[in-house]
């Protein structure tokens, strides 16, 4: 039976998704119409640009989580297969392989080959994916479910810097992208801290000066195309 201790690897999967879609969403948007403001751009421009890039962003996120986390699984499942067919093949050779982990460990070789009986007759496949290879089976990799979070989390976060430059004026827009855009990287840094267990302070930083210095480059650029073209 697992037991209930209030632990967060259980979270790493769909943790890492989301806060990685939401990340990129909040950045690479808010990059793209800092880019295209700073161009001088119209409105209708920086408004079509930002809904490509949500649409283009949250399918490659979403195609490119499915085919990583697949892999992942494909990998998986053949080291499942590879170790039932050992276990079936070469019992003898995997109990002295479970044993030497065992006392590997800090255990006496008598107790290490005890518990190695004992959790061999209970379930032998089990104990060889957990203990040799860090795998169980309970909880393999989501391709779908890694799929559609970086998908939807991408394209919550690409709404936010979106929302300013669709509501705000002339003037202001780009204080406003950059101003949303931070709030929203501080949000998401605390949030991704607390689910994941770890201080909050850190997470925050990274993702803040990360997307100041996405944005201050992107912006950069945009102004000297703007001007070289102008």
């Amino acid at each position: 039976m697992r037991h209930s201790e209030g632990h967060f690897g259980h979270r790493i999967g769909w943790l890492r998704a989301m806060v990685l879609g939401a990340n990129d969403g909040i950045i690479s948007t808010a990059a793209l119409l800092l880019g295209v403001a700073a161009a001088d751009s119209t409105r209708s421009a920086i408004l079509t640009a930002g809904i490509a890039g949500l649409v283009a962003g949250a399918v490659s996120m979403a195609l490119g989580e499915y085919v990583s986390v697949s892999s992942q699984r494909d990998s998986e499942r053949s080291d499942i297969e590879k170790e039932t067919w050992e276990l079936a093949n070469q019992a003898d050779h995997e109990l002295e392989e479970l044993t030497a982990i065992y006392q590997a460990k800090g255990l006496p070789s008598e107790l290490a080959q005890e518990v190695a009986v004992q959790l061999t007759e209970h379930d032998a496949l089990a104990t060889h994916l957990r203990d040799e290879l860090g795998i169980s089976q309970d909880e393999l990799a989501k391709p779908l479910q890694a799929a559609w979070s970086s998908a939807l989390s991408f394209a919550i976060g690409a709404t936010i810097p979106l929302l300013a430059a669709a509501f705000v004026g002339r003037s202001g827009r780009i204080g406003a992208i950059i101003g949303v855009t931070i709030v929203a990287l501080v949000a998401l840094g605390y949030v991704g801290a607390r689910a994941g267990g770890a201080p909050p302070g850190r997470s925050i930083a990274r993702v803040v000066i990360g997307g100041a210095a996405a944005m201050g480059i992107t912006m950069a650029v945009g102004w000297a195309f703007g001007a070289a073209i102008g």
